[in-house]
């Protein structure tokens, strides 16, 4: 098929979630922190960790035990997620790939915008074996974290494009929220977490099969309003770490 005659003016990616799944290597981190110092973490306790930044969770994980300033929790859990990055490669969510390439093919802008820390992103963007990014934003290079708009924000103002022409792609209400919050066309593709219908958002089940022309059929440039939707307000019915957790 023609590659669709209007566009986005870029397409802006969560990471953990939607372009990749390391929930398991996180969660083999945490448990393996924490039992280091003398204590045990569950599934469950993996949980609390839903929609916190880094920081946050490293408070989290300090209460249960873990004698280690915050800034020293997030370095050990990232590096023992690279380990695992490293040993086992990219854990690729169904259809991303796929889609990734297909705009890449077509001259869409990309930026990944994610809240893990900027070396782990760019290991992923090196695991790649093509050229899938225009720019990163990573949870250390932003001053709010998802929830806020600014993660979104800055990925458009470094592709040099509204934020109202992009389309956004992501997995967990803290994600969505950002998403939505700048502005974005934003699609909210579920992942262990149950995001509900809403008219800020279009929700897809999964990636797989979508291709550049579904893309296409939510950008309408001469329909998009100057106002920004309203943030929804999101119930969550499942589980699943985010991009706002120690993933992304």
């Amino acid at each position: 098929m023609p590659t669709p005659a209007f566009l986005p003016a870029a397409v802006l990616w969560d990471m953990d979630g939607t372009i990749v799944d390391t929930e398991p290597y996180w969660m083999q981190a945490e448990t393996e922190l924490v039992s280091e110092f003398g204590g045990v973490w569950t599934q469950d306790d993996g949980m609390l960790l839903v929609g916190s930044g880094l920081w946050n969770s490293a408070t989290i994980l300090q209460s249960r035990g873990v004698d280690l300033s915050p800034d020293a929790i997030v370095a050990r859990l990232t590096d023992r997620v690279q380990e695992q990055l490293g040993q086992h490669g990219i854990p690729w969510r169904p259809g991303s790939r796929e889609l990734l390439q297909e705009l890449k093919a077509a001259g869409v802008p990309t930026a990944l915008v994610t809240m893990s820390v900027e070396r782990m992103a760019r290991q992923i963007i090196d695991l790649m074996d093509f050229v899938a990014f225009d720019v990163v934003v990573a949870g250390d290079m932003v001053a709010n974290s998802k929830p806020h708009p600014d993660p979104y924000l800055v990925a458009a103002e470094r592709l040099g494009v509204d934020p109202r022409d992009c389309i956004a792609i992501e997995d967990s209400v803290p994600g969505v929220t950002s998403a939505v919050a700048a502005g974005t066309i934003t699609i909210a593709v579920p992942h262990q977490i149950d995001l509900p219908e809403s008219v800020s958002y279009t929700r897809w089940p999964t990636l797989a099969g979508r291709t550049i022309h579904d893309i296409a059929a939510l950008y309408r440039p001469s329909t998009r309003s100057e106002s920004v939707l309203p943030i929804p307000s999101l119930a969550p019915t499942g589980y699943a770490r985010n991009e706002s957790a120690p993933l992304a």
